[in-house]
């Protein structure tokens, strides 16, 4: 699946074929919940805990409660080898659906610039990162 998602970005972006090799792997798992039921907060913090006891980096927690597109919290972690990053887990937790999304491979920080505008991954205007 991969090497279909890579056959579709242009011939332009050969940084970008590349950092998508370097992926071994992406999965999804959603969980939803009937109207009336809500996520087991203690089950949520156990995958929440389970992550930091092996080691992975707590990058971020964001929580928006009332919003419109998103009420809930969503946290990512990394897992870091040397300078490469061999994992990422996105958890996204709203009052109906549990995601939990995990990326594994080998990537150097700049790979991951490379997969700016991709699979999600927003480019920020101000990050002034431009890779010719």
């Amino acid at each position: 699946m991969l090497a279909i998602v890579s056959s579709t970005i242009s011939d332009s972006e050969p940084e970008t074929r590349q950092a998508i090799g370097k992926i071994d792997g992406i999965s999804v798992h959603l969980l939803h919940f009937p109207a009336s039921g809500i996520t087991d907060l203690a089950q949520v913090a156990a995958i929440r805990e389970a992550y930091h006891q092996r080691g992975w980096k707590h990058l971020v927690a964001t929580t928006n409660a009332g919003a419109p597109l998103h009420d809930g919290t969503t946290d990512v972690w990394l897992t870091i080898e040397g300078v490469n990053v061999r994992g990422a887990v996105v958890l996204v937790e709203t009052p109906a659906n549990l995601t939990l999304v995990t990326v594994k491979g080998d990537l150097s920080p700049v790979d991951l610039l490379h997969l700016r505008d991709h699979f999600g991954i927003p480019r920020f205007e101000g990050d002034r990162l431009n890779i010719p």
